[in-house]
């Protein structure tokens, strides 16, 4: 199925459902992409820059006014991926609270009365293709999706910047998730055939072209995604931040490799080997979107292969499954088809992100999860992506 049919599809699936539940058809529909980030994992926080793409995988919001008065100062929510209902406040005083798959929603919608937007009771169906926990950015899309649909029912739009920034608050105060900003910034601003280098410390967006035809991005879901105690992603700040404050600097975009190499006697085995992750890191993705203009596609395949090597050894949030297919990628090399392959998101499961021939990638994509079957018992999960558009209103009253 061709992308924008599978949209049409997504959209078209998103009324019905508001239609069985409602009785009647929704006034908006809106929609948010999903990313992937080409290169620069973890960086993000420090400072530093990304690259990701907004893919063909979207979470469609369906909506209306709420009829009667039964919501009063209050939005009733279903989703198609959750079992029970959720009903959320939209006046009066908003404050987190205990953390539920409502409360992305419940901090856009605070947020956006705060900007002084104010949607009002409303009825909505949420619906996505997004994979939920594969490191595809979900949570953000939803969060996008939310800040436009609660742009349409106010009937006034935030500035893109502001309106990513807002997202990323809702996921600290309301989700409790410390992330960059960089799954909100390009779920607002991806634009069709472009990925983003996102510079974290300016907020500054430089749209990057990936529209050459012949090559495509294949992502693998490796359908795993292990148990964690949850302070993973925080300790790693954390120790960022302290290493930074070691060397010196207001955060390790400031650092050298050099520098981390003269205060190696002052810092431990782990806030040495974080920081030079994140410090390689950010150079290679400068390094990868200077290759991407000039389509050096080799370059971008030797520093995606790397990224992944130092995500595994020095960061330490890669597992079993993602190696695996990234070793299978690499075998099958660029005689098969396979140019550069890496983990993609927080780690320990979730994706991978391989820049694949397009003539070769049918071929590729099942060589990956046949063999990756093969060695573990799992079925992956497999799709193509080229750069796709971000959050629009696809339906206005």
């Amino acid at each position: 199925m061709n992308t924008q049919r599978a949209a049409d599809r997504l959209a078209e699936e998103a009324v019905g459902l508001f239609e069985e539940q409602m009785g009647r058809s929704p006034r908006w529909v809106v929609a948010a992409p999903g990313r992937v980030n080409l290169i620069g994992e973890h960086t993000d926080y420090n400072d530093g820059f990304v690259l990701p793409m907004a893919i063909e995988r979207r979470v469609v919001i369906a909506a209306d006014r709420a009829a009667g008065s039964a919501l009063d100062g209050r939005a009733r929510l279903i989703s198609s991926a959750e079992k029970a209902p959720a009903t959320i406040a939209v006046d009066g005083e908003i404050r987190p609270g205990e953390v539920h798959w409502s409360s992305y929603v419940q901090g856009v919608v605070a947020g956006c009365r705060e900007a002084g937007l104010k949607p009002g009771p409303f009825e909505a169906v949420i619906h996505s293709d997004v994979p939920l926990g594969g490191g595809l950015s979900s949570s953000a899309a939803l969060e996008v999706a939310v800040a436009t649909l609660v742009e349409a029912l106010a009937g006034r739009t935030l500035d893109p910047i502001a309106k990513a920034l807002l997202c990323q608050k809702a996921e600290h105060e309301y989700a409790r998730m410390p992330c960059g900003i960089m799954d909100q910034f390009i779920s607002v601003l991806g634009e069709p055939d472009r990925a983003m280098l996102l510079d974290c410390r300016a907020q500054r967006a430089e749209m990057v072209a990936l529209d050459d035809p012949s090559v495509t991005v294949l992502i693998v879901n490796s359908n795993v995604k292990h148990e964690l105690t949850g302070s993973e992603y925080p300790q790693r700040r954390a120790a960022c931040e302290e290493a930074a404050r070691i060397l010196g600097v207001a955060a390790l975009r400031d650092a050298t490799l050099e520098g981390l190499d003269a205060a190696r006697e002052r810092l431990s085995e782990e806030h040495y080997r974080r920081a030079r992750h994140v410090i390689s890191e950010i150079n290679r993705t400068l390094h990868a979107a200077e290759a991407l203009k000039g389509r050096d596609w080799q370059t971008v395949g030797r520093l995606m292969y790397a990224s992944h090597a130092s995500l595994r050894d020095d960061y330490e949030v890669s597992c079993e499954e993602l190696d695996l297919l990234v070793e299978i990628a690499r075998s099958i090399g660029v005689a098969g088809g396979v140019i550069g392959c890496r983990m993609t998101g927080g780690g320990f499961g979730g994706c991978t992100v391989s820049l694949v021939e397009s003539r070769k990638a049918e071929a590729v994509r099942e060589a990956l999860c046949r063999q990756y079957g093969e060695k573990t018992g799992i079925e992956a999960a497999a799709f193509a992506s080229r750069p796709a558009q971000g959050a629009c209103v696809l339906r206005r009253a």
